[in-house]
Formats: structure tokens, C-alpha cells, sequence
């Protein structure tokens, strides 16, 4: 807050609340992280499922739950505040570890996922909105850039620790442990020391400028639910280049953790190797969050989302071609580098495009679409395992994610507050 009691926008004014809640979504992404090398063992080694599409059963339960979270946790921000919604999301967590620890059938480890999934969209949403709420307009990519970079780096560093744990202890309960430390660290932080954004929300809207061509004057504070969803799920360019885009990159991430693991084990692979690999794409993707994330503030949005989009691509048809550690290493690191492209920055487009009276909602929206590609990844990756086999699933991956980078090149327009100003004002020169 100011000397005058209005909120503060900017991440040096607000560098204390900001930081807490980095560590509080890397607790976040944490707790995702623990089944990550897991489960996939898990289904095969102790529940004896042989189909891939039933093994991805819980990817599937996983996805639709956090999609439909994300949307109402939009909802439940504007409506109840911010940090009653991240408390409940933490709540929800307490019994996940002890399911997947204690779990005697398949559907146990499936209603686990459920409830995963609503702590993730709880969590990981509000984290998202109030972050935004702190940074101001000039520096989201930078802000969504540390945040996703602070989760992905937690599922990085879990996925490795609990491939360790697993190898040496066994798939059960020594890795589910490391997540049940995460949700009572979390609910803690929460409980006691995350402060409510939703004034500075707020206290932007107030302040806002349209476009100065124009282009969002359609866009204004008095939206309703139902417009909100509609421009951000198709109508507005930007927004809905957006949400496709954040869903076929989640279908990617879908085939990473229900798949990938099995295609590294079945060519021979140990449990070590294995975990390092499914860690190093979500480490590379974490860690270059912290260039991407900025860049895009420098460079502007839209390109970097194509080239993203199209490097993670040419990463899926590495992974399809090879059969030895190296070359999976190496493409492993190409496709964490494509996401971490993309990942902050489609997050930026929604502070960019949307108006900071409904912005919470869209974040919402954008997350329903990009969290429901775990579930159609689930569904596309597995039937195409089942007819034709694992390499076929991760090439049809590949093919979806180009289509993606090619519609957001034609559909996406530059979203960047400088980037439009520079091209307004050159208008006005030329027209001068």
C-alpha cells in the first residue's frame, strides 16, 4: 500500500508478497510432481493395467477436474477474494498422498486425481491472478515467467527426487511422503502470511487505458460472464489463439507424464534414467520460464509463441525417431525450451488483452481450455497407443502442436502494451 492507503503496482513495490507466493505455487507444482515417474509404474507394477488408454485414466480425471476448476476459481477470485480460494485449494490437497499412498484399486488413485486436480486449479489459478493483480502492465511476462518457473522447476526437482525414492525405496509410500510435506507447508504459508490482492485489481481498473488503435474498445470493464467467456474462448483473436494454443501445449504434457515414462522403460531404460529424463523437459521448461518471461516483455508476445509451439514439435518427432538415452536427453531439453516459449507468455496475452474488472475470469477461461488438454491428450495419446503404438501416439502429438504454432501465426495479433503504442505511433507519423 501508498502512504495514502490505495495498493502499489509493480513487482519492486510489492517484492515481499511477491516472492512469497513464487514459493508458495513452486509448493504448488510440487505436489503435482510427486506421481509424475510414478504412477505410470504404479498402474503396470501393482495394478497390472495393461491398456494404455486405462493407465491414462488418471491423467483424464486429472485434466477435466482442474479445467473446470481453473474456470470457477476465476469466478470465486472476483466474487470471494483470492486468498480464501488459494486456502481451499490447500485444504483439498491434505488427503492426495494419503490416497495414493494407501490406495487398494486403480479407482482410488483415479478419485486422488480428482481431488488433485481441484488443489491445482485452486492453487495454481489464484497464484497465476494474483500475481498479475501485483506486477502492473509493464512487466507480466516477467512476473508469469517467475511463477511458472518457480512450478515447473518444483516438478522438475520432485519428479527426480521421487524417481530416486522409488528405485531405491519402492513406488510406495516413500515419494508420496515428499507430497505431503508440500501441502502442509503450503497451507501454512497460506494460512499466515499471504496477504489479499484483489484491491490492486482493482485499484488498476481504475487507472485503465484502451488501445490506442482501437482494437480493445469492445473489450470494456462491463462484461458479462457468459462475453467473457465467449471472447476468450473464440470470439477475440488474441485470447482465443490463446486458449487453443495453452491447450494443445497441455495435450503435449499429457503424453509426457502418462506415456513418456512407459516409452523410456519398455527400450531398456532404468528407473534412474528414466527419472532423469521425464525431469529434465519440466526443468528445462521451468528454468527458461525465467528468459522467456521477460523476453516476450522485450520482444513482444506472438512470435515466441509460434516458435515455441513449432520447436516443441520438432521436439515430439525427435522423441518418436529415437531409441538411445542421448538423444532423448537432448530432445527431452528441446521440448522443455519450446514450452518454456510458450507457457508464461500465453499467460501475459490474457493480462494484456483483458480488462482488469473481469481479467481474473479470463485467466479462469484460458485455464479451462489450456488444463482440458491433459484430458484430451489423455484420451488422443492413449486410443493412438492402443491401435498403433506408443511412437505413432507421440507423432500425431507432434503433427496437432504444428497445426497449433501455425494458427496462432496467422489468427494472433501483437499484444505487448509497447509493441501496440510503438505501432500506433508510427501511424500517427506516417499520417502526419
Amino acid at each position: 500500500m501508498s502512504r495514502t492507503g490505495s495498493p502499489r503496482l509493480g513487482l519492486r513495490a510489492n517484492l515481499a508478497q511477491f516472492s512469497l507466493l513464487v514459493a508458495v505455487n513452486a509448493l504448488v507444482g510440487g505436489v503435482l510432481g510427486q506421481e509424475r515417474n510414478v504412477l505410470p509404474l504404479l498402474a503396470e507394477r501393482e495394478f497390472g493395467l495393461t491398456a494404455y488408454t486405462a493407465t491414462l485414466t488418471y491423467v483424464l480425471a486429472f485434466g477435466i477436474t482442474k479445467a473446470a476448476t481453473n474456470y470457477f476459481a476465476g469466478t470465486w477470485s472476483d466474487r470471494y477474494g483470492r486468498k480464501p480460494v488459494l486456502l481451499v485449494g490447500w485444504l483439498v490437497a491434505i488427503p492426495v498422498p494419503l490416497m495414493l499412498i494407501w490406495a487398494p484399486d486403480w479407482g482410488w488413485i483415479v478419485a486422488a486425481n480428482v481431488l488433485l486436480g481441484i488443489n491445482q486449479g485452486m492453487t495454481w489459478s489464484t497464484t497465476v491472478i494474483m500475481k498479475i493483480d501485483l506486477a502492473g502492465p509493464a512487466r507480466r511476462g516477467l512476473a508469469m515467467g517467475l511463477n511458472e518457473a518457480a512450478g515447473y522447476a518444483a516438478v522438475a526437482i520432485t519428479a527426480a527426487a521421487t524417481g530416486y525414492l522409488a528405485a531405491r525405496y519402492g513406488l510406495r509410500p516413500a515419494p508420496f511422503l515428499l507430497g505431503a510435506s508440500y501441502v502442509a507447508l503450503g497451507l501454512g504459508l497460506t494460512a499466515f502470511f499471504v496477504r489479499e490482492t484483489r484491491e490492486h485489481a482493482r485499484f488498476e481498473a481504475d487507472g485503465h487505458r484502451a488501445r490506442a488503435d482501437g482494437r480493445h474498445d469492445h473489450l470494456h470493464a462491463g462484461l458479462t460472464s457468459r462475453e467473457v467467456f465467449g471472447h476468450t474462448s473464440a470470439r477475440e483473436p488474441a485470447l482465443s489463439a490463446a486458449s487453443q494454443a495453452g491447450m494443445v501445449n497441455n495435450l503435449n504434457d499429457g503424453l509426457a507424464m502418462g506415456l513418456l515414462p512407459i516409452l523410456f522403460v519398455a527400450a531398456g531404460l532404468s528407473l534412474t534414467d528414466m527419472g532423469i529424463l521425464t525431469a529434465l523437459y519440466p526443468a528445462v521448461w521451468g528454468v527458461g520460464q525465467l528468459v522467456t518471461g521477460p523476453l516476450s516483455d522485450r520482444w513482444g508476445r506472438k512470435h515466441l509463441i509460434t516458435a515455441g509451439m513449432l520447436t516443441q514439435a520438432a521436439a515430439l518427432g525427435l522423441i518418436a525417431l529415437a531409441d538411445t538415452f542421448a538423444v532423448w536427453a537432448a530432445a527431452a531439453v528441446l521440448l522443455g525450451a519450446g514450452t518454456a516459449m510458450v507457457y508464461p507468455t500465453l499467460l501475459a496475452v490474457i493480462g494484456d488483452v483483458a480488462h482488469p474488472a473481469w481479467r481474473a475470469r479470463s485467466v479462469g477461461v484460458y485455464r479451462l481450455w489450456r488444463d482440458g488438454g491433459f484430458a484430451v491428450g489423455a484420451l488422443v495419446s492413449g486410443i493412438a497407443a492402443d491401435l498403433w503404438g506408443l511412437r505413432a501416439a507421440v507423432w500425431i502429438v507432434a503433427a496437432i502442436t504444428a497445426v497449433s504454432g501455425v494458427v496462432v501465426a496467422v489468427r494472433m495479433y501483437e499484444t505487448h502494451p509497447a509493441s501496440h503504442r510503438n505501432t500506433a505511433a508510427a501511424r500517427t507519423r506516417g499520417t502526419s
